[in-house]
């Protein structure tokens, strides 16, 4: 429906995402906390996601395996510490692959008129964190995870 924006200024240690979606927030955040949804859309297309573990509330973890064609296995886990459905919720986020690189990532959700602006905010734990990140090319599966959460959201609307 809309560009994702991603806002990676040098020198900080944050990234912020926003997409404006067509679906109202609570079937937002159901698709950002429920383990039927996740895989549908989380991160690009080359790559199946099975959830390992989902515990969407104050300290509860959360797991998530990506595979590839090949077999190959991208893990990423973190522990919640806020969840206030439907309009936020706070965890951290690690990539398996690069252990000891945690980054604490908030996400709000606010309606309008029966879309939701979505705002996700990482913060890294040095500039330099954030900056491998990038260049990991973070983009463009968050660009193709946000294309795909919209196609789940417009099956979910009409069913």
């Amino acid at each position: 429906m809309s560009d994702t924006k991603i806002i990676a200024e040098p020198g900080k240690q944050e990234i912020i995402i926003t997409r404006t979606v067509d679906a109202p927030r609570d079937l937002v955040f159901k698709a950002f906390i429920d383990p039927q949804a996740i895989p549908q859309w989380w991160g690009p297309r080359r790559l199946t996601t099975q959830i390992d573990k989902l515990e969407a509330r104050p300290g509860g973890s959360w797991r998530f395996v990506q595979r590839d064609k090949e077999g190959n296995e991208f893990a990423f886990h973190g522990v919640f510490h806020e969840v206030k459905a439907p309009e936020m919720a706070i965890q951290t986020f690690e990539f398996e692959g690069v252990p000891g690189h945690v980054s604490l990532e908030t996400m709000i959700l606010k309606e309008e008129n029966g879309k939701t602006l979505i705002t996700a905010i990482s913060v890294f734990q040095s500039v330099e964190d954030r900056d491998g990140m990038v260049q990991a090319g973070m983009e463009s599966g968050v660009r193709e995870g946000y294309e795909r959460l919209d196609e789940l959201l417009a099956k979910t609307s009409r069913s």
